[in-house]
């Protein structure tokens, strides 16, 4: 045995990729609805993010967080802009570590609220903060952490003690089966936190990078987190994290608190740079892709199959009440790459740069087949 058993591959190699192509070893092509699982927002290989990243790789890969890396304020800037100050890490789990330190630095207290069905992680911090019981098997916890129920504001409201430091929330859960958060719920949760002095911190991993129609889903729900997180698509493939916090707090995460050895380096600063740039170039437009994206979706309401339809933005959940794992399979094998997620739900993210005649070509095939279950 030469890899541990955790992941279920399927037995498909894919061997290179462009937008929403992606092509095996056999050079068939599939179409990707998947993005790889939220990552290649802005399409595989695109083209001015592989500039980027080989116009760096001919300067220097690496530079340690010893000195300046003017690629770090560059990209700090356009995600932060001049409310946020920033820290790179390596990946989602990484950024949500970081940012459930910060909160506790600059409070002073212990707890974090998070919710049912949530997903932040699987280092220890990060999985702690994860409400769902099948992440947590086998393994002890660690305190400081309890769990509301999502969308339920006296859920929460029953677990504020003097002690509580943040609120942790995904504003769409993705691997908890693509549910968005009710507005009206984020405007109590927001006048709640600031009511009782706690910190809100948006996990943006998956949601981020223009996933639900804005760069960030809290810009959906007008209001400003005092952390979030970003990951996955925020280089569009290149490994890379971030930890946003308001400019106030900054000064918690002193010399000496938190360190990467690799976290920001030139390679992944590149590669975010360019990849907001074409996300810039692309938000504006999109508008039009996810309202003809909702109302083919719209179409899988009268499947007997389908128990709802949900989501944000590029972001959808089909809740099945057939086996969903069955489904990505069979979809796989006609060449369509999906997602499953909590609760039995189909999940899709497609590139943001996907065609649209690809789109809803792809929807259609995926209608066809539950029609026929």
């Amino acid at each position: 045995m030469t890899l541990f058993p955790n992941y279920h591959r399927a037995p498909v190699t894919f061997s290179s990729a462009k937008n929403a192509t992606w092509f095996d070893d056999k050079n068939q092509s599939y179409s990707d609805l998947s993005s790889g699982i939220g990552v290649y927002n802005v399409g595989a290989n695109n083209p001015k993010v592989v500039h980027a990243l080989t116009q760096q790789a001919e300067k220097i890969w690496h530079i340690p967080n010893l000195y300046s890396n003017p690629l770090q304020e560059a990209v700090a800037q356009k995600i932060g802009g001049d409310t946020y100050t920033a820290y790179f890490a390596n990946s989602g789990a990484e950024s949500n570590e970081a940012a459930i330190k910060l909160a506790r630095l600059a409070t002073k207290k212990q707890t974090i609220i998070s919710f049912s069905n949530s997903f932040h992680g699987r280092t220890y911090a990060a999985m702690a903060a994860t409400g769902q019981d099948s992440i947590h098997a086998g393994l002890p916890m660690l305190s400081g952490f309890s769990y509301a129920i999502f969308n339920d504001i006296n859920s929460v409201k029953a677990l504020i003690t003097e002690d509580v430091a943040a609120i942790m929330l995904e504003l769409v859960q993705g691997e908890g089966g693509v549910v968005p958060a009710k507005p009206e719920f984020i405007q109590a949760l927001v006048k709640l936190a600031h009511d009782n002095k706690i910190l809100i911190i948006v996990d943006e991993v998956q949601t981020g990078m223009g996933r639900t129609g804005k760069k960030f889903a809290f810009e959906n729900y007008d209001f400003e987190p005092d952390i979030f997180t970003s990951a996955k698509g925020l280089a569009n493939g290149v490994p890379v994290g971030a930890m946003l916090a308001k400019n106030d707090l900054a000064p918690a995460l002193a010399y000496g608190t938190h360190g990467s050895t690799f976290g920001g380096n030139p390679l992944a600063m590149a590669a975010a740079e360019a990849t907001l740039d074409v996300l810039d170039e692309l938000l504006p437009q999109l508008s039009t892709k996810i309202a003809l994206f909702w109302e083919k979706l719209s179409e899988f309401n009268a499947l007997n199959v389908v128990d709802d339809v949900r989501g944000l933005g590029m972001m959808a959940g089909i809740a099945l009440n057939i086996p969903v794992n069955t489904v990505v399979t069979d979809l796989l094998n006609e060449h369509i790459i999906v997602l499953s997620a909590g609760n039995n739900t189909l999940r899709l993210l497609p590139p943001l740069t996907i065609p649209t005649d690809q789109l809803l070509k792809s929807l259609d095939k995926i209608k066809l087949y539950l029609s026929e279950k």
